[in-house]
């Protein structure tokens, strides 16, 4: 590269990021510039490019910035081993996309000619589908699970999208407030939430509540089972006993 020299607006340009999320990055000290004037201008050199390229691949891995910084920050981290790490994993996830966009289109065929006579293929490309399937079934009952996977083909995929969609964003908030009372107005709001998106998978109709000792049992799980509750993998305890106090404190207040 050279003895490179970019501007903010230039880097921006150049990695497909917005100057505001270069500022957040300095203000972080995730991504600092490598030359700032007395004007007050930023400028960055090939080391803070490269940092840059590392910091986007692992936000392509879902990593949250805190964790990237520490990645990164390690004395003993090394590029090379690190991009073919990346290959590794980028290489999996195209073959796992490529059975989930299968999944997709066998799903969206059934919903136009109601094809599909073996409900296992809803979760083909999802992690350890038929063992799950049957986890579900030892804990809810065959009934509810096969209810909720009609629910789940009828709904259709922007109805189903739009459930991740809202799934992804209260597990956000409700990490956010995890240090805060369980039974606070503000974790209880998320928790209302949150018992009506498991109301929708569960493909339950408009107006017909959800058995107290159900959502509360929901709960016991997430404190059980550190699938449910993991971060990045990794068992989170505490917020499962977080989830596990809102959602018994949400059941005895709100579902009796």
């Amino acid at each position: 590269m050279g003895d490179v020299r970019y501007s903010v607006k230039q880097l921006a340009r150049l990695a497909g990021v917005s100057v505001r999320t270069l500022h957040v990055y300095d203000r972080l000290g995730l991504l600092t510039p490598s030359v700032r004037t007395d004007a007050g201008y930023r400028y960055y050199g090939e080391p803070e490019l490269l940092r840059l390229q590392q910091i986007l691949f692992y936000k392509e891995l879902d990593l949250p910035l805190k964790a990237i910084a520490e990645i990164l920050d390690d004395p003993g981290f090394d590029l090379a081993r690190a991009l073919t790490g990346h290959k590794t994993a980028l290489i999996a996830r195209r073959h796992r996309l490529d059975l989930l966009l299968n999944t997709i289109d066998n799903t969206i065929d059934h919903l136009k000619n109601k094809t599909m006579s073996n409900f296992e293929k809803l979760y083909e490309g999802l992690d350890g589908a038929a063992a799950l399937r049957q986890e579900a079934i030892d804990n809810w009952g065959e009934e509810a699970i096969v209810r909720s996977e009609n629910a789940l083909v009828e709904m259709g995929p922007a109805r189903l999208e739009q459930l991740k969609a809202d799934q992804k964003d209260i597990d956000q908030r409700l990490r956010a407030l995890a240090g805060e009372d369980p039974v606070s107005d503000a974790v209880q709001a998320q928790i209302a939430r949150h018992y009506e998106l498991i109301r929708g998978f569960w493909g339950m109709k408009a107006g017909e509540p959800m058995k107290a000792a159900a959502y509360k049992g929901l709960g016991d799980l997430y404190a059980t089972d550190e699938r449910y509750t993991a971060v990045d993998g990794k068992p989170n305890p505490q917020f499962a006993a977080f989830m596990r106090a809102a959602m018994a404190h949400f059941a005895e207040t709100r579902l009796r």
